[in-house]
């Protein structure tokens, strides 16, 4: 591990050389493209620093105590100084262990979120809204930026299904393992009896697709429009500006229409075709190496159910970590931190474990 560490670090000292370069500086492309390399490795160089400084610590502490060994008061301090020290670089090292995990590609992208309500009727698009305010609200926390890319409403407040984006560094990273079926608890407003229902609604977390990442055959996308529909009022469309796209080889239909422009509205669904296909291009990866997926928490799978949410008790459990949370209020005031924070040591911990199998 060391070995690679060195290695590392020596890159990190080449790239920031030719970052200083004149021929490098005017050239933007090559100077980006060094910059997010950089970046990428900068994390990993600097805990590998202080674990080496930490290792000359401890080496030297040794050897002052072997040349003071009379000295009563002074041996005292230097072995508080080495306690904490010898504490401080298996941490470190642990550290170093989790930051050379192979890094998912998609960690730094953008997302696409889909929710769609399940099982339960009405109540089940009812807790649809209140996911995508959940979800909304995490995202503002953040600073990031949420957009509505298609809304299918019902009358009572509730969505049919929802489609909408996140843009913000990183949003992929927290945001996959919200994928699977969300299970809800609670005695619905209509429920004159007091009875507690369950219900369920879908979310699929999507990495949002670059053009450079999916190349559409346009012969290959049928693309119809037709006049959208709403909830009625005056914001009902006139004009056929919603759009329908069918990708013929796989058979993908994605529809938009929440905006008033046909232009928008086929931005929007290109979009969300482009990432659909470069999800399933991750899908066909994975299946040929399948055993990576078993060391991973959860399986992706939008048919896995994941997490309960149960508002007579004031519980949210995750099946998948079986962590337990009684603080539904704040979870779904968007205060998912916590939640994503277990998943995301979980499953370093799996990989770490599946890699020292491997080792």
């Amino acid at each position: 591990m060391l070995g690679k560490l060195k290695e590392i670090e020596i890159k990190y000292e080449d790239i920031s050389r030719q970052l200083t370069d004149p021929a490098v500086i005017s050239d933007q492309e090559r100077y980006v493209a060094l910059m997010k390399e950089l970046n990428g490795i900068s994390e990993i160089v600097k805990v590998y620093r202080e674990y080496v400084q930490t290792a000359k610590e401890i080496d030297d502490i040794y050897l002052m105590l072997k040349e003071n060994s009379d000295d009563a008061d002074f041996k005292q301090l230097l072995q508080e100084e080495l306690a904490q020290l010898e504490e401080k670089k298996p941490a470190l090292e642990q550290q170093l262990k989790i930051l050379l995990l192979p890094v998912d590609p998609n960690d730094t992208k953008n997302v696409i979120i889909e929710i769609r309500g399940g099982a339960g009727g009405d109540e089940a698009a009812l807790f649809a809204a209140d996911l995508l305010r959940m979800y909304t609200m995490y995202a503002e926390a953040k600073k990031w930026k949420t957009e509505i890319l298609d809304l299918n409403e019902i009358g009572i407040g509730g969505i049919k299904e929802v489609v909408f984006s996140i843009t913000g560094q990183g949003a992929y990273s927290r945001f996959k393992y919200e994928s699977g079926v969300h299970r809800v608890q609670r005695v619905p407003e209509t429920e004159s009896q007091g009875r507690i229902h369950t219900s369920t609604v879908t979310v699929a977390v999507l990495p949002e697709a670059e053009e450079v990442d999916v190349e559409i055959n346009m012969n290959d996308v049928q693309i119809d429009t037709y006049r959208s529909s709403g909830a009625g009022g005056q914001h009902v469309n006139k004009t056929d500006s919603a759009i329908r796209l069918t990708h013929i080889p796989t058979g993908i239909v994605v529809a938009c229409q929440d905006e008033r422009s046909q232009h928008k509205n086929r931005d929007k669904a290109f979009k969300i075709l482009r990432s659909k296909l470069y999800e399933i291009a991750q899908e066909n990866q994975d299946k040929e190496i399948a055993e990576n997926r078993k060391s991973q928490v959860g399986t992706g799978d939008r048919s896995e159910r994941i997490r309960t949410y149960n508002f007579p008790q004031g519980r949210v459990t995750d099946h998948r970590i079986g962590l337990t949370l009684y603080k539904i209020e704040a979870v779904m005031n968007g205060d998912l931190d916590e939640l994503m924070d277990a998943l995301i040591t979980e499953d370093q911990a799996r990989k770490l474990l599946s890699q020292n199998e491997q080792d």
